[in-house]
């Protein structure tokens, strides 16, 4: 009896001259999360790249502590802080060129500062004042994604678009460990290595999606492991090592860009804060389990690279988190002023054309707004909505 003819036994036999589509151990990450700084490798380091690189840490840095603040004073609604990933938001801005596009997610307001966007802007959508707050195509940042994982097949699909149109353009897709669990992740990876798009998905692996830790979302290696079910390269990377971050994620651009096709990056890092200002970390993490990451950090790991040799003095630190403070006070100043809200703006930017039923709403809401006198200037003279144009 044939395999064939066993009842419930068949199993797909290949054919003696069988053989993978592709060699899977190239595709496989390293045993141990890449490291540079305090390695030998280390000397061999752009000085002037370092220093770029530790001035927006310390920036990153003071951000992140400015944001919070103003959660707890009430001018943000929720701030999810990247205290801790700081090497990883950092490092993602600046392996892009400027003609590339960032795909964040709810926590990457850092990497997006970076990239260019105005710290305001960025933190518009947690203020709740817009649905974005900026113009996504000014600097090549798209939209925050609040929804886990959906800006993936996204960055995928600019990335096939560009590349069919001859732009030499790639996407680089932010998403945290808890995102990897989403079909978005699978549908986004499969697509992307089947047809080669020049994109690049940095998992930032902080150790918890909320409450829920990484040994009960996967029993994979490493999420960097996932890349070869896939047919691409998996690289695994110390997130705290701006450095090393900077070289992975630079290369996998510039293996995107060349046509190489699509590389998944894990960065091991952790989230110092909780997950929002909503969150009771203690509840499912130890004050010890966050002390130990403290002493991995990421500023002061390149702070004690750069101090080794001789590259930072008193001088320059002082400097640096001088810019860091006056950056904190301009943001706070301006974060600080109550912003001038048009409710009529809740209908702008959905559709390019207004369907019938968002002119209803908006002619009822003008209604009701001119009737209580609370029309905004801006609106005075302006045609209805609800008209049929």
């Amino acid at each position: 009896m044939t395999v064939l003819e066993q009842p419930g036994s068949y199993r797909p036999t290949p054919p003696p001259a069988w053989q993978p589509r592709t060699d899977p151990v190239p595709l496989l990450p390293d045993a141990e999360p890449f490291r540079l700084l305090g390695t030998e490798a280390a000397a061999e380091l752009d000085p002037q790249l370092l220093l770029r690189l530790y001035g927006q840490l310390v920036r990153g840095r003071r951000y992140n502590t400015q944001a919070t603040a103003l959660t707890r004073q009430g001018r943000l609604a929720v701030y999810p802080s990247s205290t801790g990933q700081e090497a990883c938001e950092v490092a993602a801005a600046l392996a892009l060129e400027e003609r590339d596009w960032l795909f964040p997610s709810y926590r990457d307001t850092l990497a997006a500062i970076v990239r260019g966007l105005d710290p305001v802007q960025a933190l518009t959508l947690l203020r709740g004042d817009w649905h974005t707050g900026y113009d996504p195509h000014e600097h090549r940042v798209a939209p925050l994604c609040t929804p886990l994982a959906t800006q993936l097949p996204h960055a995928v699909g600019l990335a096939h678009a560009a590349r069919l149109k001859g732009d030499d353009v790639v996407a680089l897709a932010m998403v945290g460990d808890g995102g990897t669990s989403e079909g978005d992740f699978h549908e986004a990876l499969n697509f992307a290595a089947v047809w080669r798009a020049p994109v690049v998905f940095l998992v930032q692996n902080n150790g918890f999606a909320i409450s829920v830790p990484l040994a009960k979302q996967t029993a994979a290696p490493s999420l960097a492991h996932k890349a070869v079910g896939y047919g691409m390269p998996g690289r695994l990377v110390d997130g705290n090592d701006v450095a090393a971050v900077h070289q992975v994620l630079s290369e996998a651009v510039a293996r995107a860009r060349a046509g190489g096709g699509p590389t998944l990056v894990e960065a091991v890092t952790y989230r110092i804060d909780a997950h929002t200002n909503a969150d009771d970390a203690t509840r499912y993490r130890t004050d010890a389990e966050v002390e130990t990451w403290r002493a991995h950090d990421p500023v002061d790991l390149l702070r004690r690279e750069l101090t080794g040799r001789k590259l930072l003095d008193e001088a320059t630190i002082r400097a640096e988190q001088d810019a860091a403070e006056r950056m904190a006070a301009d943001l706070r100043e301006r974060m600080n002023q109550d912003p001038e809200l048009d409710p009529m703006e809740l209908f702008s930017h959905v559709y390019t054309q207004q369907t019938a039923q968002l002119r209803e709403q908006a002619a009822q809401l003008r209604a009701e707004l001119t009737a209580a006198g609370e029309l905004p200037a801006a609106q005075e003279g302006r045609p209805q909505e609800g008209r049929q144009r």
